[in-house]
Formats: C-alpha cells, sequence, structure tokens
C-alpha cells in the first residue's frame, strides 16, 4: 500500500512517515501544498492523508482540485481545526474522514485501515496462492504450513505480488507502490530483495511462485 502525506510540520510528518514505514506501507511526503497537488495529482496512491493548514496552496483546495481532477483517491483531513462547520465542510468537499490534532498514532492507523478496506472493498484478512498464506491482520506468512520470516520490506514487496497474481509487474511498478518516489530505479535494489523473497518462499519446494520475466519484469503465478 503507498500513502501520501501533505503536511508542513516536518516533526508531524516525520513521526507519521515512521509509523506508517513500520506497518510496511510506502510513504511519500509533501511539506507544501502545491507539491502536495502535484503528487496527489500524478502518481497513484492508496491513500491520502492531508492537512489543511498548509502553505502555497491549503488543504480544502487541494481536495478541491483533486475531485474536479476525478482523483477518487480515498483522502483523510488532519488538522488542528476541530468545528462541527470545518469537519462539514471538508466531508462536502470530498474527503472520506477527518481525525483532529493531537491524535494517536493508533487512531490514525486504525482509521486508515478502514479507508483502505472501504475503498478495495475488500473483506478478506488473508491473501493465498497454492500453499502460500499471507495474513493482512498478523503480518504472517506461511506456506505448507511452515511460517516464513520477512523483513519488513520483504512483506511489503510480497503483499503487492499476492495482491496482483497473475500479473507482469515491471521494476517501475515495484518501486513506486513499495518504496516511495525518491527510490532510485537505477539501482539492483529491488533484484536483491526479490532474490531474497525468492529464496524464502520458493526454496525447497517443487512448485515455484515468483518468476522472472527477462527484460519485463516479475509475475507471481503457481
Amino acid at each position: 500500500m503507498r500513502i501520501l502525506i501533505v503536511e508542513d510540520d516536518k516533526k508531524v510528518a516525520g513521526f507519521i512517515k515512521r509509523g506508517f514505514e513500520e506497518e510496511t506501507y510506502a510513504v511519500d511526503v509533501a511539506y507544501d501544498g502545491e507539491e502536495g497537488f502535484f503528487l496527489g495529482e500524478q502518481n497513484q496512491y492508496d491513500l491520502i492523508i492531508l492537512d489543511l493548514m498548509l502553505p502555497k496552496m491549503d488543504g480544502l483546495e487541494i481536495l478541491t482540485r483533486l475531485r474536479e481532477k476525478k482523483v477518487d483517491t480515498p483522502i483523510l483531513l488532519l488538522t488542528a481545526k476541530d468545528s462541527v462547520e470545518d469537519k462539514v465542510t471538508g466531508l462536502n468537499k470530498g474527503a472520506d474522514d477527518y481525525l483532529t490534532k493531537p491524535f494517536a498514532f493508533s487512531e490514525l492507523l486504525a482509521r486508515v485501515r478502514v479507508l483502505l478496506r472501504r475503498g478495495k472493498a475488500e473483506t478478506k484478512t488473508v491473501l493465498q496462492i497454492s500453499d502460500l498464506f499471507l495474513d493482512l491482520v498478523s503480518h504472517k506468512v506461511k506456506r505448507n504450513g511452515e511460517e516464513i520470516e520477512l523483513t519488513g520490506k520483504e512483506y511489503s514487496l510480497l503483499e503487492y505480488f499476492m495482491r496482483n497474481q497473475g500479473k507482469v509487474l515491471t521494476r517501475t511498478m515495484i518501486a513506486e507502490h513499495v518504496w516511495d518516489y525518491n527510490f532510485d530505479t537505477f539501482t539492483n535494489v529491488i533484484d536483491v530483495y526479490i532474490n531474497h523473497l525468492r529464496k524464502k518462499i520458493d526454496k525447497n519446494h517443487s512448485t515455484k511462485l515468483l518468476h522472472t520475466l527477462r527484460g519485463v519484469g516479475y509475475v507471481m503465478r503457481e
């Protein structure tokens, strides 16, 4: 899952970014409204966390313009304004939820998970291909009943593949959804992580699930 945070307070933005990265999300951050609008319009995100009081372009204008551009990404407003009128205005302009500062990260995370489930119309909590299972709640991965230990980035990579079974994923697609927009796609980091993941999920199994299409990308299929 890929999230955009638009927040001019770098301390708050860093706190949120760290929290979501620990939960295996890929996170981009914009520190002003113009950059936030540009990233939100140009890139495909699963969710946007948007502060209202921003330099260069305020959050309500970003929200309005994104909806005018037919960007239907779920948007959660994060702001110090707590009046009913402010909340109603934001929701009427197309926001999906509203959280007032100060906040507990656990509540923000819970609200984000609800919005992501709603946006994907997803009810299942376990992904499966062949005898490989990934639990979206506990983050446990098992193959043929044996638990597989993965790093946070390996888990994110596997989740992305399992959500897109049978689809060819290019290195650029993987970089955008598992890392962030600052990632250098000319490095071999993606190939290294995929090799590590392949060893963990396919080693000692006759049925290989993660395949390389030379010159094209990667695909997960039986």
